[in-house]
């Protein structure tokens, strides 16, 4: 359900004044107005319903992991402008609360990090500085991103990124910009130790990480594993993972561009001896990939999910194919706003 804000007639304890000036005009934050305790219970509660109500189930489920950072924390924005109007002025920033195309305009972002947000300056001048000399026939996205101690806004230049695991171990992976990699830093350390310790605790001899990317998960858990594998269909992702094994010291890992219709093709051992690290994008996971990781049958499964609501939704599949939810863990990883990660972890009745 959705609603028009009209009037505050008794405020809520737990609401507080908003950090940025621009919040209820610009869509990306949802609740810079709530105490960041009650954001983390809001969304806690927002899992749970969702589990009952979607997938007739009711498992506890453990107290948001909020983030280190509570702004400043976003390594990646990606600010819009449309084609320019005459006389006025052009506004680069982010779609305007509740519209699908009206760009606010938005010369700073609180949840992006300082570094970013100093390039952002000179980034807008730019635009609007070209956008006069030759009016663009259309609109664009930039991209900023924050790594390595520096700022790029090239799509195509290598970047790595440092996940610290434990004491003495910390995970190096190189990327291009433009690729899909997780952007709150702060919290990802504890986010992919969760995810490495609830695959190690199945006691599974083998890991297959079924949408790796750059090896994030595949890498980070390989110390708990005689073999880990990487399957994902893009090559340049596989490539950058291959790479970075080598560049950790990884030797048991191994990365496979597969095809969507053949994931579990050509793995020499068996789904009961297995444990699976599952990320999928957005939309869930599609039903041709779910018919084939049932027929793999492994062990136990670590379901990673940005979406709870299409989770939750794949989750009714699980449980038809006897698998019991062990472990709900929601992590925050973008605090300010409706959005948040939920790991969780099934196994085999």
């Amino acid at each position: 359900s959705e609603a028009d804000l009209v009037e505050v007639i008794t405020a809520s304890p737990h609401r507080i004044t908003p950090r940025c000036s621009l919040f209820g005009t610009c869509g990306g934050c949802q609740y810079q107005n709530l105490r960041y305790e009650e954001q983390l219970e809001w969304k806690r509660r927002q899992v749970a319903e969702l589990l009952e109500h979607m997938a007739g189930l009711s498992p506890f489920v453990s107290p948001v992991i909020g983030s280190p950072r509570q702004f400043s924390y976003r390594s990646k924005i990606t600010p819009h402008f449309n084609a320019p109007r005459p006389g006025r002025e052009l506004a680069i920033g982010f779609l305007r609360q509740g519209t699908r195309f009206d760009i606010v305009d938005v010369p700073r972002c609180d949840i992006a990090t300082e570094p970013i947000n100093e390039r952002l300056s000179a980034a807008r001048d730019e635009v609007r500085r070209r956008s006069a000399e030759e009016p663009p026939e259309r609109g664009a996205t930039l991209l900023l991103r924050d790594a390595g101690g520096r700022v790029t806004s090239s799509h195509e230049e290598r970047i790595t990124e440092e996940v610290a695991l434990g004491p003495g171990e910390t995970l190096r992976l190189s990327f291009l910009a433009r690729d899909f990699f997780q952007n709150n830093p702060f919290i990802l350390p504890a986010f992919t130790r969760y995810v490495r310790d609830q695959a190690r605790s199945s006691g599974a001899r083998y890991l297959v990480d079924a949408y790796c990317g750059s090896g994030l998960f595949t890498l980070a858990c390989a110390g708990g594993f005689e073999r880990v594998v990487g399957v994902e269909v893009s090559e340049s992702s596989v490539a950058f993972a291959r790479e970075n094994a080598a560049a950790n010291g990884i030797s048991n890992a191994s990365f496979a561009a597969g095809d969507a219709s053949a994931i579990f093709s050509g793995l020499d051992f068996q789904g009961r001896d297995s444990a699976v690290v599952i990320d999928p994008p957005r939309k869930g996971c599609d039903e041709a990939f779910l018919g084939q990781l049932f027929r793999f049958r492994p062990a136990a499964v670590v379901y990673v999910s940005c979406d709870p609501a299409t989770q939750m939704r794949d989750l009714k599949g699980f449980v038809a194919e006897g698998y019991q939810v062990r472990a709900v863990q929601p992590f925050d990883l973008f605090p300010q706003t409706r959005h948040l990660e939920c790991v969780i972890t099934l196994s085999l009745a």
